[in-house]
C-alpha cells in the first residue's frame, strides 16, 4: 500500500495527506521581531471551553494615565486554514494596538478548515463577541471563576463600553464584516459596537477581476495560494461565490446598514482589490458610513507580515483616527460620561 503523500500544503505550517490527515506545525510561517518590552501588559482567557478556544486580551501597561478606552475585538487571518493569536506576526500587531490607539485588545482565535470547513469561522466569531458582550456590559462583576475575573480585568482596564470596533485581517477582515451583517443596527446592545475595521477583507468572486488577473504569482497571496484556501476552506459543493466569501455574490441576501462606521483597508497590488473597493461602494450606496484607506504598491499581508513597519504604522494611525472621530461624543452603554 502507498504511503500517504501531501496534496496540499499551505505555507509549510498545515498539510493535508492523501488519506486524508492533517498535519499541523506549532511553528509560524514567517517571523517578526519581538518587541514585547512591557509596555504592554496581556493574558489569555478560554472563551469556548467545548471548542477550545482562547482569547489574548492586551492593555497598556500605563493604563492609569489612559482613562477610558475603546475596546478592540481582532480576528486573525490565515484563509480560514492558519493562524492563531499566538503566532507572533499576530501577537505584534495586537501589541502595536494596544500601546498606539490606545486601546484594549482582545484576539481571537476560531476554529479552522479543513477539519472545520466554513461557516465554523463565523459561529464562533459571533460566540466570541457575545461573550465579550457579556463582560463588558455595565453591571458589577459576578467574581466567580474566570468569567468573573475577565469582567473585573476589563472593568479595571477602563473598557469603555460604548466604543467596542471589530477587526480582522484578511479572513478575520471577512469574519468582522459578517459580525456588522449578522448583529446589524442593533449592534450588540446594551455594548454600542462603534466601528468596523477591515484589512484587507477576503472577499473572493468566482469571476475574476482585473486585480486578480494582473496579480503576480510570487506574491504573497497568489492566485495558487487563495485558490488552496479555498479548497480546504469551503463547503463541499461551494464556489467562491459563497455568501461568506463574496458578500455581492449571486447568492448572498446583499448589504444593508450596519451598527456602526466602517473603515476598509486596502493594498494597491492585493488581488483582492478589486472586490474590496467594490465592497466599499456598494456599502455606501446601502447608506453605511465607510471610509476607504488605499496603501499603493502593498500586497495583500502587508500589515501582519512585517507588523512593525512605517507603513504598518500609518496603517495604526488610519484606524486610530477612525476610532477616535467620534469619541468626544461617546457616553457609554450606560448613558454616562
Amino acid at each position: 500500500m502507498e504511503a500517504p503523500h501531501v496534496v496540499e500544503d499551505c505555507r509549510g505550517v498545515l498539510q493535508v495527506l492523501s488519506d486524508g490527515t492533517t498535519v499541523r506545525s506549532a511553528a509560524a510561517p514567517y517571523t517578526v521581531e519581538d518587541r514585547d518590552d512591557g509596555r504592554v501588559e496581556w493574558r489569555d482567557a478560554v472563551y469556548h471551553p467545548a471548542h477550545g478556544l482562547g482569547v489574548r486580551m492586551y492593555r497598556s501597561a500605563r493604563r492609569e494615565a489612559e482613562g477610558r478606552l475603546p475596546v478592540l475585538a481582532y480576528f486573525h487571518g490565515g484563509g480560514f486554514c492558519i493562524g492563531s493569536r499566538a503566532w507572533p506576526s499576530v501577537h505584534a500587531c495586537c501589541l502595536r494596538f494596544a500601546h498606539e490607539l490606545p486601546a484594549l485588545v482582545l484576539s481571537f482565535d476560531y476554529r479552522l478548515a479543513p477539519e472545520h470547513r466554513l461557516p465554523a469561522a463565523h459561529q464562533d466569531a459571533a460566540d466570541a463577541l457575545a461573550w465579550l458582550r457579556d463582560r463588558l456590559a455595565p453591571g458589577p462583576a459576578d467574581g466567580s471563576g474566570s468569567d468573573g475575573d475577565v469582567q473585573a480585568w476589563l472593568a479595571d482596564s477602563g473598557a469603555d463600553p460604548g466604543r467596542l470596533f471589530v477587526s480582522g485581517d484578511s479572513a478575520g477582515a471577512n469574519i468582522a464584516h459578517h459580525m456588522a451583517a449578522r448583529f446589524g443596527a442593533a449592534g450588540l446592545d446594551p455594548v454600542k459596537t462603534a466601528g468596523y475595521v477591515l484589512i484587507m477583507p477576503a472577499f473572493t468572486s468566482e469571476a475574476p477581476t482585473q486585480s486578480e488577473l494582473g496579480s503576480r504569482g510570487s506574491a504573497f497571496l497568489s492566485r495558487d495560494v487563495a485558490e488552496r484556501y479555498n479548497r480546504l476552506a469551503l463547503p463541499a459543493g461551494a464556489n467562491k461565490d459563497y455568501p461568506l466569501m463574496n458578500p455581492l455574490g449571486p447568492d448572498s441576501p446583499g448589504l444593508g446598514l450596519v451598527g456602526g462606521r466602517v473603515l476598509v483597508v486596502v493594498g494597491g497590488d492585493d488581488m483582492l482589490k478589486d472586490n474590496q473597493v467594490r465592497y466599499v461602494e456598494r456599502m455606501k450606496a446601502a447608506g453605511n458610513d465607510v471610509e476607504l484607506a488605499l496603501f499603493a504598491g502593498m500586497e495583500h499581508g502587508f500589515f501582519s507580515r512585517d507588523p512593525w513597519s512605517e507603513t504598518s504604522g500609518e496603517v495604526v494611525r488610519v484606524v486610530g483616527r477612525f476610532m477616535g472621530r467620534d469619541a468626544a461624543d461617546s457616553t457609554g452603554a450606560d448613558g454616562q460620561d
